[in-house]
């Protein structure tokens, strides 16, 4: 039941027996890829789609301009402002204007902003390895190989979820936090470069970890202390031994909490969802027959995570924005 049930833990905050069911959206979410449920990565790693939406987009005709601060939007007539540093003060227009961020991070900029939650949350504590090699297996009849190979559940059974979730309620550090280990190099080497031949990535998404459990002093550091304990308790030597340096002799890991999601990317509560996921129908009578990616603000659109249609990396809601204009 825990390992199914993580599917719709992942970046959600909730017991599995929440009334609100913010658990079972997300568990919904997670099982549309493909009709499968399938999480697929894509050759390349994740900059791969970015890159191939670049090119596409300048192929087209578009330019592109990144590195800027938008200080100003007038829906009526498509007009945004923003600042850049080469440039200073500049100003754009368009017929329709297409919100793929968090739209908590661009509602300073209306004068009637765009609805979404007032308190918006999200919950995971990542992780990312440089390994020099694999770590042997507690279990030695199971190969490295293929245990990394696919996701691997760490401490996520029923009771270890709820157990977690009662800990991090009063703002703790869940004292075994559940988590799941991603290795993508073993079936897309292009991640890494020539010079880094034989070295594995490892992602770690820690779960029920709010922002709250970060607040105290030092709680970052506990809970990647805790975390890698929780990974540790199923391998036969320590995760950090097998851990690459720099070339300051600093270990390869990198750590994230919601807080820093939030200062890197305007991730509100640092919520990998933009906000509370939603039931992909209307919710009223008014809502029939939208494509769920409608605002206050006929030329302003939803195309990101936080549409009616929206949740992880689906890219639904940047297709339904596309057809809703296309249609008219």
């Amino acid at each position: 039941r825990g390992v199914v049930a993580t599917d719709g833990l992942i970046g959600t905050f909730a017991d599995l027996h929440d009334a609100r069911l913010h658990q079972n959206i997300c568990f919904l979410y997670h099982l549309i890829g493909g009709g499968s449920g399938d999480w697929d990565v894509p050759v390349g790693g994740m900059g791969a789609v970015s890159g191939t939406l670049y090119e596409a987009a300048v192929a087209a005709g578009a330019r592109v301009v990144t590195g800027v601060q938008i200080t100003g939007i007038d829906p009526a007539d498509g007009t945004v402002e923003f600042r850049s540093a080469p440039r200073g003060e500049t100003t754009a227009r368009a017929s329709m204007l297409y919100v793929a961020c968090a739209p908590q991070s661009v509602n300073d900029c209306f004068d009637e902003p765009l609805d979404t939650e007032s308190d918006t949350a999200g919950a995971q504590l990542k992780i990312n390895m440089l390994l020099n090699r694999l770590p042997a297996l507690r279990d030695g009849s199971v190969l490295p190989d293929a245990a990394f190979s696919g996701t691997f559940h760490i401490n996520e059974s029923y009771g270890q979820l709820h157990a977690a979730w009662q800990q991090a309620s009063i703002d703790k550090v869940p004292s075994v936090p559940p988590c799941e280990i991603y290795c993508h190099t073993l079936s897309d080497r292009s991640i890494l470069g020539p010079e880094l031949a034989g070295c594995n990535t490892l992602t770690l998404f820690g779960l029920q970890m709010p922002p709250a459990v970060f607040d105290a002093p030092s709680a970052t550091g506990r809970a990647v202390e805790a975390t890698l304990n929780s990974l540790n308790s199923v391998l036969a030597e320590p995760i950090q031994s097998v851990i690459c340096t720099d070339a300051h002799g600093n270990p390869c890991i990198e750590a994230k909490t919601p807080q820093d999601l939030e200062a890197a990317l305007g991730l509100p509560g640092g919520n990998i969802f933009h906000r509370s996921l939603q039931w992909p129908w209307a919710q009223d009578r008014h809502t029939v027959g939208q494509w769920g990616v409608e605002t206050r603000h006929p030329r302003v659109l939803l195309a990101g995570a936080a549409a009616r249609r929206g949740g992880g990396v689906s890219g639904i809601p940047g297709h339904n924005a596309a057809a809703l204009v296309l249609e008219g």
